[in-house]
């Protein structure tokens, strides 16, 4: 570890509302066992699905991201509000990060969690300890100002956690606070660890395809969490395709929506 990376270690300062916001929820979610319920576990399963393969790893990295493919703007802006309900920050957040990874993988100055500062690091910690070039929309818009002409994503960005009450009323009004436990709380634990863990864990394990420039590796595990995304490897040497399982036993459901929404007309310029 060189000096001056031990050195900007001892500068970063913990942020004490990302801490309140990841302990309130993991607290919530140990809940769980008395709140207890087949329907309310269902919820949670299907919202797992829908926000983070729908919202996130169609959504917010293959379309927004990467724009693997196009679809009609009133369509774009519905998925991009599925993805806000994630909880994993605002469109233009999201995209400026993953793209900053892309273009600088794995370096410590300039990849937001790279995992070669270790695996905690790219999990979580880059969350807890936010670096400004990577946290102040002045500093991270720049790299998706595609994303932030929108009046509507700045909007998005502005209010992606003040958002998150209309979801927390509606699951309470349809199930009560059992719900509520597990559709916002289990869901969003689940959903961040199996998110992060593209980050961490498919820097660490797995098996390659293709030579690439850094240790991304494709993990099976990660990718069933994911809906198609822990196929890394392949991602990162072909980042704009948008089928990321390119063998046969590599399964990739989100490849599955896009071929759905491509056979509807809903999906265009797909990049193969």
């Amino acid at each position: 570890m060189t000096q001056t990376l031990i050195k900007e270690q001892q500068q970063l300062v913990l942020s004490k509302r990302s801490i309140a916001l990841f302990a309130i929820v993991h607290a919530a979610a140990l809940l769980a066992p008395w709140f207890f319920s087949w329907s309310a576990l269902g919820v949670a399963i299907f919202l797992h699905w829908l926000f983070g393969g729908i919202g996130i790893c169609l959504t917010y990295h293959r379309l927004l991201t990467h724009r693997s493919f196009q679809v009609p703007q009133w369509l774009e802006y519905i998925l991009t509000t599925i993805g806000l309900l994630a909880l994993q920050g605002g469109p233009i957040f999201w995209v400026a990060s993953h793209r900053l990874h892309h273009a600088h993988t794995e370096d410590n100055e300039q990849d937001p969690h790279s995992s070669k500062r270790g695996f905690l690091w790219s999990h979580v910690l880059w969350l807890l300890y936010p670096r400004k070039p990577f946290f102040s929309y002045e500093s991270y818009k720049k790299f998706a100002p595609d994303i932030e002409r929108h009046a509507y994503y700045r909007w998005l960005e502005k209010n992606f956690l003040v958002l998150q009450i209309p979801l927390g009323v509606l699951l309470y009004a349809l199930g009560g606070w059992s719900f509520v436990i597990y559709g916002m709380f289990v869901r969003s634990v689940f959903l961040w660890h199996s998110t992060w863990f593209v980050n961490s864990a498919t820097h660490l394990w797995g098996y390659c395809n293709f030579p690439v420039d850094d240790s991304s590796r494709n993990l099976w595990w990660v990718a069933l969490l994911t809906y198609g995304e822990g196929w890394h490897n392949n991602h990162h040497a072909h980042p704009r395709v948008a089928k990321m399982g390119q063998r046969w036993w590599e399964i990739d459901s989100t490849w599955w929506i896009i071929q759905g929404m491509q056979k509807l007309g809903l999906a265009k310029k797909v990049v193969t």
